[in-house]
């Protein structure tokens, strides 16, 4: 760092994403991405967005957002988009953090890296012995409350009664509700707004909508939660969607049946790797997510994958208590799992 960094900064612990190299026939399973390409379509509108790029792009997203409305139903002014979900969570980290967060030990890291860099108190509760979460740990608390649902990196979900009961339990404070993987097999808390006006689920195009690349993110919530985030977003970035991320997040949207089928080939593609990853004596965690938690037999994680990385296969490692013996696999096309199975017998042996 340079000596001109204030110090305010020195300490800060950056997030590390996983490593995206070019290598011909690399399979890469380590950072959640869709193994499908965009909707048919996308492309088409994107270009045509680019034949206006002199001009600002719509502050409101408008419609993007009707879109979003209705696909979710809920009113226009209830959705909130930024650029990415990762933008919309730290929005929402300045808007309602400032007497503190509650969040668990193992989850996404980036929340751990918001704390640093909006100096907020963090309180950390340790997920159960099984990797799940217990509501009752968020019981009472008197700071914004922030559970990933399904959790990251463990893929494991709360039901929607537990989801409840710690917005219930907690009426003076904003929960906010990381679903970037809902769509692989949870249940999603927009269907508890009506009831909880504290919610704020913040979703992602990244993953079941192919669309990682565009960096398109949206929060529903009420109009009161809507409107902080505004005032955050209008205080940084207003422009914070571009024209073309608006375009293809709509192009997306429009096409719902392309949506289904590949969020349901995800979800057909990840019991098929869980089975035969448990066969070959590994442990696996319940994901409800893209990507799956499991640990190899007498092979530490790091050791998997180092070895799967000599083969062209990238999976994830955090090197974190509670976790060292386990990777994240991200759910990849059929051949490229079968392909990865394959490799796996071959260390076994």
């Amino acid at each position: 760092m340079s000596r001109f960094l204030c110090k305010q900064a020195q300490g800060l612990k950056a997030y590390v994403p996983g490593e995206q190299p070019k290598i011909q026939n690399l399979i890469k399973l380590n950072t959640n991405e869709s193994p499908f390409p965009p909707a048919p379509g996308v492309k088409e509108v994107v270009e045509k967005a680019a034949e206006s790029l002199q001009l600002y792009n719509d502050l409101s997203a408008a419609k993007l957002t009707r879109l979003l409305a209705d696909t979710y139903g809920v009113k226009a002014s209830q959705v909130f988009c930024g650029n990415g979900s990762d933008e919309v969570l730290a929005f929402a980290f300045q808007a309602f953090g400032g007497h503190g967060l509650v969040y668990p030990d193992i989850t996404y890291g980036c929340y751990a890296v918001w704390t640093g860099l909006y100096h907020l108190d963090a309180k950390i509760i340790p997920l159960k012995e099984d990797y799940s979460i217990d509501p009752a740990d968020y019981r009472g608390n008197d700071r914004c409350v922030v559970i990933a649902n399904p959790n990251a990196p463990t893929g494991m979900a709360l039901p929607l009664s537990a989801v409840a009961e710690i917005a219930g339990n907690n009426p003076d404070q904003v929960v906010i509700v990381d679903e970037a993987y809902v769509d692989f097999g949870a249940d999603s808390a927009v269907t508890l707004l009506g009831e909880y006006e504290n919610i704020l689920v913040v979703r992602t195009f990244s993953k079941s909508r192919q669309l990682a690349g565009a960096r398109l993110g949206f929060a529903i919530g009420s109009e009161e939660l809507i409107q902080d985030l505004n005032l955050i977003r209008f205080s940084f970035h207003p422009y914070n969607v571009n024209s073309l991320t608006q375009a293809a997040g709509t192009a997306a949207l429009e096409q719902p049946e392309y949506f289904e089928a590949c969020r349901q080939s995800i979800i057909d593609t990840r019991a098929w790797t869980k089975e035969k990853l448990e066969q070959l004596g590994f442990r696996v965690l319940d994901s409800k997510a893209n990507f799956l938690f499991a640990s190899a037999p007498g092979m530490s994680g790091a050791e998997y994958q180092r070895k799967l990385r000599e083969r062209n296969i990238l999976i994830r490692y955090f090197d974190q208590p509670r976790i060292r013996d386990f990777v994240r696999i991200t759910i990849g096309s059929r051949d490229q799992m079968e392909r990865l199975i394959e490799a796996t017998k071959e260390l076994l042996a």
